[in-house]
């Protein structure tokens, strides 16, 4: 199989690497379709074919797509594959049909559910649950990083380890209301703290944060893109209302959000920042979310196998042997112009 694995922003390459492992190993043909603007980003090392030119896919004559975004040309070869950039079922957009993909396949029963009562309303595509590709480690090298904590811990004298994970987006954020208390609690408890900021986080609040952690010894700013590690190491999440949230309740560890939008939230919520330090307190003892985590886990990835990869290749496999290879996929007047003012128009 002749594959695309199509990046139009940097958090793709996180998701998108345990595929490309996957398929390597079963030797597929693989392209990166990474754009000359976040080419710098793209920080794994090794032999990769990558190109950044939509003509150049355009001769490949690709078989698949998988794109965890929400657009991709329409002229294309190749089964377009919707393979998400998220958990968080509630953020705007996430269940918006755009009409540019053949096949979604789905991270557990909440998505699946949803999108296949759209795929029965459409009729022009199809949906399969696999699990997500980019969670695939987060089931592997725990003991490695296990260690890793140990040691941070042991470096630091402290006993917990917390990663605050907020999102970007400024109607979203905690990023900016919770500064003083998280360096507070910095402070106050046994704990060394982690801070991993989304790439589009604002830069302005990055500035601040990392002028205010070079005063304080338990305070990191992760620079490392892929988060999954520090997931593993951590003993409890804060965040916000981000998808990540959903990532590390899958480890079935306890989690604080400072007012979250969440359809359904099995963890501690908190209306106000200067909650935080009692809250985060209370939940490193009593842990009162544990059983409600359970349905989370059961709702949005029951895979706890780090073979989700391997099921969404044989799903796509699958589709192509019962659909074929479409050459191009339908869409509307105003679709098109959308992909040719994106991506140019169809190469000649």
């Amino acid at each position: 199989m002749r594959v695309v694995l199509f990046c139009a922003n940097p958090y793709a390459f996180g998701i998108l690497k345990p595929l490309h492992d996957a398929l390597v190993r079963q030797q597929h043909d693989v392209l990166w379709y990474i754009p000359e603007k976040i080419a710098a980003q793209f920080l794994f090392t090794g032999d990769f074919n990558k190109t950044d030119s939509i003509a150049a896919i355009h001769n490949f004559k690709s078989d698949s797509i998988f794109v965890p975004g929400n657009e991709v040309p329409h002229y294309l070869r190749g089964v377009k594959v919707q393979i998400f950039h998220g958990l968080a079922g509630e953020k705007q957009g996430h269940f918006r049909i755009r009409n540019y993909f053949d096949l979604y396949l789905t991270q557990g029963p909440y998505f699946t559910q949803r999108f296949q009562e759209f795929a029965r309303r459409h009729r022009d595509f199809q949906v399969i649950e696999t699990g997500w590709c980019k969670l695939d480690p987060l089931y592997q090298n725990h003991e490695a990083y296990l260690k890793e904590r140990s040691r941070v811990l042991e470096k630091a004298g402290k006993k917990k380890l917390l990663l605050y994970a907020p999102t970007f987006s400024p109607s979203l954020t905690s990023a900016t209301v919770a500064a003083k208390e998280i360096f507070k609690l910095a402070s106050q408890q046994d704990i060394f703290i982690m801070i991993k900021f989304h790439d589009l986080m604002d830069p302005q609040v990055v500035h601040e944060y990392k002028a205010a952690a070079q005063h304080v010894s338990n305070v990191l700013l992760i620079e490392d893109r892929n988060i999954l590690k520090y997931l593993i190491m951590a003993d409890m999440m804060i965040s916000d209302t981000s998808s990540v949230v959903y990532e590390f309740i899958l480890l079935n560890k306890p989690v604080i959000t400072i007012r979250s939008t969440a359809e359904t939230i099995n963890w501690r919520d908190i209306s106000s920042a200067a909650e935080l330090i009692p809250a985060v307190s209370h939940e490193l003892v009593h842990d009162d979310f544990k059983e409600a985590r359970l349905t989370t886990i059961r709702q949005y990835h029951p895979y706890t196998d780090g073979q989700s990869s391997e099921r969404m290749i044989s799903a796509t496999e699958e589709y192509i042997k019962k659909y074929g290879v479409p050459e191009k996929r339908k869409l509307n007047l105003y679709r098109r112009y959308k992909i040719n003012k994106m991506f140019g128009r169809k190469p000649d």
